[in-house]
């Protein structure tokens, strides 16, 4: 894709689109006149607790660039926290959705099926992990999608526990809170949760004591597993293979392979979170495929459908037939028009390469981000896969978490026209999810910013 502009039509060339240059442009200061008008009418009219990290409004967008009211042009390293893992408006998906919302935009699947519904759920037992027969199940979020995953496998066991890990994120569900770590924002004063939740500590290299590898990391967890819950009492283990909220922590090699094993010889399900790490963000297909562990279930949504809502659980034929029917579903289920933005996405993953190409993006920011690392003590680890990469931030010489820092440093990229999260337990780790289409120009030009915040806010 070339770095100017993106592509002025479908596949087709059926529909046209804006052609929106592929450069960082501010026109006024951040926010502008426009979006702090919008800025007031949003606090007369949004509930306080729906916060937002930036401070302007999106007008459109196109690739790796987001266009604010004000037209300031704003490089894009969120991907709308890996959803747009293809790039914004990409043509293929602009054209399946606009077909598919003039043919019809809704009939429920449980009432009226469709096509689109059985073609992704054919796509995801393809590309999912495992050679045997699958089923799959769509839904509309990730949280949605890892309650059902919960609800499949203790229909499918018997079993009610649900084992889960230190600094995982599942969802604002009352049941994915259970499974979520961390209290604030996501906990804090809306209690009490759902139960037979229970948590067990994760690979966290950066933090673990010295000489624990994978192996031992996932002795100890277990240990606790068997200990404190009993394995014949766990119907499912749920982890994400590279944690997101949590902090992009990539578990040290061996960690998921040793609790895969230990599941398959206890008939615990073990159940792949790959809600923001999945569909080439870290350059296989599904970040569990990196050590190569084949999950009874998969949990998807994010970068399935290119912006659109859509989520789904893959898993083993028996597992997934487990649950009666009418069991699992909804009204906007498998919505027809993400079912027809899933299918272009997907098909633009594998016909442009974008599995190869998230990886070769992953080897330029890994290289930038030690290089940084080496200008900068305060970052005490750079880590990731693929486009899923993350820097945390500590006092110098110490593993104090500095969430000050990476508070700082993102604000700077934003005033400057960068959009970059923050993430982790301790709010100390700043994440870089760019859309894996992202030319070269445009990202050099966002990681010069992320390396002026740092001279900037470390001075």
């Amino acid at each position: 894709m070339s770095d100017s502009t993106l592509s002025p039509s479908g596949a087709a060339g059926e529909f046209a689109l804006p052609v929106i240059p592929q450069k960082r442009n501010l026109v006024t200061e951040l926010p502008g006149p426009r979006s702090r008008e919008l800025a007031a009418r949003r606090d007369a009219a949004v509930a306080s607790g729906v916060s937002s990290l930036m401070p302007v409004f999106a007008a459109r967008a196109g690739g790796g660039i987001v266009v604010d009211v004000d037209g300031n042009h704003l490089i894009d390293l969120g991907s709308g926290i890996a959803v747009t893992t293809v790039g914004h408006a990409v043509p293929a998906v602009v054209a399946g959705v606009q077909q598919q919302v003039a043919e019809f935009s809704h009939t429920c699947f449980t009432i009226t099926p469709y096509e689109g519904y059985v073609a992704v759920c054919e796509a995801l037992n393809r590309l999912t992990p495992g050679d045997f027969e699958k089923r799959s199940a769509l839904f509309n979020s990730g949280a949605e999608a890892v309650e059902n995953a919960v609800k499949i496998a203790r229909r499918a066991t018997g079993r009610d526990a649900v084992v889960v890990f230190d600094h995982a994120y599942h969802g604002r569900t009352n049941l994915t809170m259970a499974m979520t770590a961390k209290n604030m924002p996501y906990k804090d004063g809306f209690g009490p949760f759902a139960g037979e939740v229970f948590r067990a500590p994760m690979s966290y290299p950066l933090r673990d004591p010295l000489g624990t590898d994978g192996t031992a990391a996932a002795a100890r967890a277990i240990s606790d597993i068997e200990s404190q819950v009993g394995a014949n009492r766990v119907a499912c283990l749920v982890i994400e293979p590279i944690q997101g909220e949590g902090g992009f922590i990539e578990p040290a090699p061996g960690f998921v392979p040793a609790l895969a094993a230990w599941c398959a010889a206890n008939d615990v399900l073990f159940v792949a979170d790959e809600v923001q790490s999945g569909f080439a963000r870290t350059g296989h297909f599904f970040a569990v495929e990196h050590e190569g562990v084949v999950p009874d279930l998969v949990i998807t949504a994010k970068g399935i459908a290119g912006g659109m809502p859509l989520s789904a659980v893959t898993g083993r034929a028996p597992i997934m037939d487990a649950a009666h029917a009418g069991g699992i579903g909804g009204t906007y289920t498998g919505n027809p028009v993400s079912c027809a933005a899933a299918l272009a996405a997907i098909e633009t993953i594998e016909y442009e390469g974008l599995v190869d190409a998230g990886g070769r993006l992953g080897e330029r920011l890994r290289a930038f981000l030690l290089g940084l690392q080496q200008r900068f003590p305060q970052i005490a680890e750079v880590r990731g896969r693929g486009a899923m990469q993350a820097i945390e931030l500590c006092e110098p010489g110490t593993l104090t978490p500095d969430a000050a820092l990476a508070a700082r440093v993102a604000r700077y990229c934003h005033r400057n026209g960068v959009i970059t999260l923050t993430c982790g337990t301790f709010g100390n780790v700043i994440r870089l999810l760019p859309p894996v289409t992202i030319g070269e120009e445009l990202l050099d030009d966002a990681l010069a910013v992320l390396a002026e915040a740092f001279s900037a806010e470390t001075a």
